[in-house]
């Protein structure tokens, strides 16, 4: 048994409170967050002592999730790697680059798990549909939400797109040659709807769209690889699956199968947890480590300065693009 704890019980991280203290690999000993009431909440609920500082976890914890502000990852997350405390880092990993180097710099020198908590690559549809997918050659994506007042410290491509940017490249399997975008703020200071092109060294095109002032709630991935098309829906954990079927005597036209794939029922986080503690205990490496997060927040800065060049090109004038880079 590992003994866990939870930094930051916001809106994600007392999901992770909740799953830590449920798997019976876990000894959920801690809570930690700046809010010590709100820690303590937590704590109450699942019989564990309640913490203001992540430091106080020094030499009482094997692993831990890291659910703070992403401004935070670095320092908490450095803190406890160098010292051999697995993490597992809500996504993005970092606010920039520098801080993912200083992330993946520390798990080394520390020798422990740095896992990035992308927890769509354990969505049960995605793992299903990464069996049969093989050569990509056009992506589409659409993630649309309501807006809500969390995660307003980062915009919509370090919110919400950046999911499918992780996904994108761990079935592509190729590096990003040319990166076009644009997007705009709406209701906040920061960027809430954008759309990305990515092109990659292999051929496959993806074309990303990301909101978070929508309408309706959207999650949708649709692949076409030579024969097959590939539609995912993350959810409603759900995968279709179009083939043209080979030739046949006789055949006048194609033939067409049409299925949707078998899914696992699973609770993506808890998945995704329980990974993270099979790592720790040294069962299998991470299944997105801290280089996995770092290539998917270049692709994300990448677009964001992107946005930033569409935006001088048109004359916009927006915060959400001059603060960023």
């Amino acid at each position: 048994m590992l003994r866990t704890a939870v930094v930051g019980v916001g809106s994600l991280g007392r999901h992770h409170a909740r799953i830590h203290h449920e798997l019976p690999e876990a000894e959920l000993v801690a809570i930690v967050d700046a809010d010590l009431g709100r820690a303590r909440e937590y704590a109450e609920q699942f019989s564990c002592d309640a913490l203001s500082d992540a430091r106080e976890l020094l030499g009482r914890v094997d692993a831990v999730s890291v659910a703070a502000p992403t401004v935070d990852h670095a320092e908490i997350g450095s803190m406890l790697l160098e010292t051999g405390v697995g993490c597992l880092i809500e996504k993005p990993i970092a606010s920039s680059l520098e801080e993912a180097d200083r992330l993946i710099a520390a798990a080394r020198a520390g020798n422990a798990v740095l896992q990035v908590g992308h927890i769509e690559r354990f969505n049960p549809a995605v793992v299903a549909a990464a069996r049969v997918i093989t050569t990509p050659r056009f992506i589409e994506c659409h993630r649309l939400a309501e807006f809500t007042p969390r995660s307003l410290d980062i915009d919509v491509v370090m919110d919400l797109m950046i999911h499918d940017i992780d996904i994108i490249l761990s079935l592509v399997g190729a590096d990003v040659e040319d990166v076009r975008a644009a997007g705009i703020g709406v209701l906040t200071p920061r960027i809430d709807i954008a759309n990305a092109r990515l092109e990659f060294t292999n051929g496959c095109i993806a074309n990303v769209t990301a909101s978070r002032v929508s309408a309706e709630r959207v999650r949708k991935l649709r692949l076409f690889q030579p024969r097959d098309y590939v539609s995912i829906d993350t959810a409603a954990k759900e995968v279709q699956r179009i083939s043209v079927l080979p030739p046949q005597p006789g055949d006048v036209r194609p033939a067409i199968s049409a299925s949707m794939l078998d899914i696992d029922d699973v609770e993506p986080l808890k998945a995704e947890i329980a990974s993270f503690l099979e790592a720790v205990r040294g069962e299998h490496p991470p299944v997105v480590s801290g280089e996995d997060g770092r290539r998917a927040l270049v692709v994300a800065v990448r677009i964001l300065d992107s946005i930033a060049e569409h935006a001088g090109r048109v004359g916009v004038h927006h915060g959400a693009v001059d603060g960023q880079g």
